[in-house]
């Protein structure tokens, strides 16, 4: 396989990266036995004088080959690669040609490694150039050298943010921390790094590397230690200890530190090959995988193209689908009963791009130019030129039913109606509607323009060609989407429903409200379930907990409901919104240093609070959700067992490094599953009697995915 072509420009040569038959540059086995092969013959070349490294792809270098380092792995299969890599490396770095980098795209891994061995760095300042090292997010450490070589350009404080978080560092940024050394426009990206690399030839000094540590912190053994213990405190407050990668590490960069870069780089490797072989890293790398197949639209040749859209209700969830539509150059008219409100929404809108103008990731002429997209009116005029019509008002059938019908009385006939709801069944707001074929549910999680996922509801009416627009729009958005049929609930908060409830009963009997919450936690959650019912509204939840969700899972006949919320919600509780809650809110909505509202034990049986078994709770907490997940697969309401994980994991917060709810049934195994939901079913009532579908994979030895 053919990896580059090279360009001599009198004595610098341009190696120009163009892995054959692929969309991106990766690295591999094969990429590095190329690589070494080229570079030893440049060096013996001597009509070459120095180097250019640049790509002819649309980005640099994407990272590695995760297929090829995930498929089959054995543990000490990385040794021989590793050894290469660092040798390649090393190699580049103490080369006497100058080498220069010249990125335009993403440089991220791997890619981000291979730059940080090179001499000179200048990016681009294209939208999509950007650097990083996201290992960490994948359960993995940066293997090529990134741990030893990133502290000492950067510093230790910024390299271990950048290392520990897999944040993406855009041009800006990049310059200013001293990641790269220069910032150009695309147009003049390769003429400057050609004169860069012709300047260096005289004055380069081959293993000169720049001083990255700063301040009376970074300079000193003892300052380098209190740095690494607060990022350990850090990382076990935040991880609860679940993931492995980012003490490993810490372990790599105090390693380096202390006993220099040969000693560094052995840790890195045997560090990596250990959690190249963890289950974290397994089901991390298998949720990357999931979600790069829902990029693609199995339906792309049905979908019609989107250029305006209609966003019926300027509040925050309609602000924040705004705000992704115009970021990718879709056109908004904002529609709301309010000037007030619209005005509010463009002010939110401006104020989250004006963060990414502050931070370096958008220029403020592209800031401009996205707000310019967004036009804001109180009423439905030219809603008749619009492709799609996104409602986003309150949870209210009718008043939704009003919407649709004014609605259809301006919109072309082949505009889409997409209802924004988290729990309302679609056919009941379509029961009425001209085109019910062309009414979709679109449920945004919020924040918007945070999280990730986008639930797409679907009737037994709605057309393929409405289906095959709305994921194109979605995919387009930059959310991970799945299609889900339409009920009570639709497939994540019916999941989330039945775990919130385990989590009222459990107060019932007596649970302590901060020892629930973290019992969830070193699960894995974000957040437990107590503080999820603060964040997302007691009112929110009430409304979801009184509704046809409820009377449905009744009508099973096994589950036994709590009362507690919508009691509290008439109590008028709810959550931080009003700062009357489970917790105690300041003035300004942050919870007062974690304290429990006392009064809320007056609906749960008074302030005695019994000691509950750790394990007893997360699997009442846990196995409600993933029984409920299967029980949606098997009524098609998701269409597979990667659907409900992604949805669980980028809707929910169901823990990553679990792989969501059918990953975690295939890891216990479905016969452990089946015990475990008996023995609960026994202690607790029929709400957890197995799904048949754990039945049956149990009998047929069989797992959810292959």
């Amino acid at each position: 396989m053919n990896y580059a072509t090279l360009e001599q420009r009198e004595d610098v040569v341009i190696i120009w990266m163009d892995q054959e038959g692929e969309s991106v540059n990766k690295i591999s086995p094969t990429f590095i036995a190329y690589f070494e092969r080229l570079m030893h013959e440049i060096d013996a070349d001597d009509r070459i004088r120095a180097i250019v490294l640049a790509s002819r792809k649309k980005d640099w270098i994407a990272g590695a080959d995760l297929e090829f380092f995930s498929n089959n792995y054995q543990a000490g299969t990385w040794k021989p690669i590793g050894k290469r890599s660092r040798k390649l490396l090393g190699a580049m770095e103490a080369s006497v040609k100058p080498i220069v980098a010249a990125i335009d795209g993403a440089a991220l891994g791997a890619g981000c490694e291979i730059a940080l061995a090179c001499h000179y760095r200048i990016i681009s300042d294209s939208k999509h150039s950007m650097m990083g090292l996201p290992e960490v997010k994948l359960g993995l450490l940066p293997a090529g050298g990134g741990t030893q070589r990133l502290p000492r350009l950067i510093g230790l404080q910024s390299a271990l943010d950048m290392m520990l978080t897999g944040k993406n560092i855009y041009p800006g940024k990049a310059k200013k921390m001293g990641l790269v050394d220069e910032v150009v426009s695309k147009g003049a990206l390769i003429r400057s790094a050609v004169e860069q690399a012709k300047s260096m030839i005289i004055k380069h000094k081959p293993g000169k590397k720049k001083k990255g540590m700063s301040g009376l912190l970074e300079n000193n053994m003892i300052g380098q230690s209190v740095i690494l213990r607060q990022a350990r405190k850090m990382v076990e407050k935040q991880t609860k200890g679940n993931y492995p990668a980012p003490f490993k590490i810490l372990e790599c960069v105090e390693i380096g530190l202390k006993k220099g870069e040969k000693a560094g780089y052995k840790a890195e490797a045997k560090k990596f090959d250990e959690l190249l072989c963890s289950a974290e890293a397994k089901e991390l790398i298998q949720i990357f995988f999931n979600m790069t197949d829902l990029k693609k639209n199995p339906m792309q040749h049905l979908a019609r193209p989107v250029q305006r859209i209609g966003m019926v209700g300027a509040g925050f969830m309609g602000a924040g689908i705004a705000e992704v539509s115009a970021k990718k150059d879709v056109a908004v008219i904002l529609k709301d009963i309010k000037e007030t409100t619209i005005a509010s929404a463009k002010k939110t809108v401006w104020k989250n791009l004006s963060k990414a103008v502050s931070k370096k990731a958008m220029s403020p002429f592209r800031a401009n130019q996205v707000m310019n997209h967004i036009s804001g009116q109180m009423d439905y005029r030219n809603f008749h030129k619009v492709d799609i019509v996104i409602e986003a008002v309150f949870e209210d059938v009718k008043l939704k039913r009003k919407i649709l019908a004014e609605v259809e009385a301006e919109m072309n006939p082949q505009c889409i109606f997409a209802t924004n709801t988290s729990a309302l069944p679609i056919k009941d707001i379509a029961l009425m509607a001209k085109n019910p074929e062309q009414i979709i549910g679109l449920h945004y999680f919020s924040p918007v323009p945070k999280m990730p996922l986008l639930e797409i509801v679907v009737t037994d009416q709605t057309a393929d060609w409405v289906i095959a627009t709305c994921l194109d729009l979605g995919i387009k958005q930059g959310k991970t989407c799945i299609v889900v049929k339409d009920g009570p609930g639709f497939y994540t908060t019916r999941i989330l429903a039945v775990m919130l409830n385990e989590a009222l009963l459990l107060l019932e009997e007596g649970a302590d409200i901060k020892e629930l919450d973290s019992f969830a936690q070193q699960f894995g959650f974000p957040v437990g379930p107590v503080t999820l019912m603060d964040e997302v509204g007691i009112d929110v939840g009430a409304h979801i907990l009184s509704g046809e969700l409820t009377e449905y899972i009744k009508q099973r006949g096994n589950l036994k409901m709590s009362t507690k919320m919508i009691d509290m919600y008439r109590a008028d509780y709810h959550g931080r919104k009003n700062r009357k809650g489970f917790y105690l809110y300041g003035k300004d909505g942050k919870k007062d240093k974690g304290k429990v509202n006392p009064a809320v034990y007056n609906f749960f049986g008074g302030k005695e609070r019994k000691e509950m078994d750790q394990i007893s709770v997360r699997n009442r907490l846990a196995m409600a959700m993933v029984n409920e997940a299967a029980l949606c697969l098997e009524e098609g309401i998701i269409q597979s067992a990667r659907d409900g994980d992604i949805g669980a994991v980028f809707g929910l917060g169901f823990p990553p490094f679990r792989g969501g709810p059918f990953r975690y049934l295939d890891s216990m195994g479905a016969d452990s599953a089946l015990s475990i939901l008996e023995m609960l079913s026994e202690r607790h009532g029929p709400r957890f009697s197995p799904a048949q579908i754990i039945r049956d994979k149990s009998q047929s030895a069989q797992k959810f995915y292959a």
